[in-house]
């Protein structure tokens, strides 16, 4: 039996996620694409009914770390989400997945941005296997969401990049 697992083409493990994946606000001081990178996954539990997939920036200083992505809903057949699945629309999406605003408030995808000059930060990708799918809307807050995802977990797999700005 295969473990459950999560990985990218886009970036190796512990190593750093590309330009691309900066976010894009000049009042943070970055000017990425704001694109998410492609994920692959496979082997979630047998008894999974649908999926969720986190992103957390652990470094970030706000006592709580920062949410950068937010996905419930996904259908536990699925293997992968394509490079920009994050995007606002959703529109890259497994059908009935559903995105929610992250820690800059906005929908979807929200890139890397750490401070300028400040040391390399964390971006843990987890991919979560739940035993029921979530009667979340995209309105609900990212926080009730990652409280009811930890209710419903059956198990989790974390694939970690890297980013800092110099």
């Amino acid at each position: 039996m295969a473990d459950f697992r999560i990985w990218s083409d886009d970036f190796p493990a512990n190593g750093f996620l590309p330009r691309a994946a900066e976010y894009h606000d000049k009042s943070f001081g970055v000017d990425g694409e704001n694109i998410s990178p492609a994920l692959q996954w496979d082997a979630p539990p047998e008894d999974a009914q649908s999926l969720a997939l986190t992103v957390y920036d652990a470094d970030a200083h706000t006592g709580s770390g920062f949410w950068h992505w937010v996905i419930v809903n996904i259908p536990v057949d699925a293997r992968s989400l394509p490079r920009n699945a994050g995007k606002a629309d959703g529109s890259l999406l497994p059908h009935g997945a559903v995105q929610l605003r992250n820690d800059y408030g906005t929908q979807g995808y929200g890139g890397a941005a750490p401070p300028r000059g400040e040391k390399t930060h964390r971006f843990i990708f987890r991919l979560h296997a739940l035993k029921a799918p979530l009667p979340l809307a995209p309105e609900t807050t990212n926080a009730v969401a990652r409280l009811l995802i930890h209710q419903n977990e059956l198990d989790s797999t974390t694939y970690t990049g890297l980013y800092e700005l110099k």
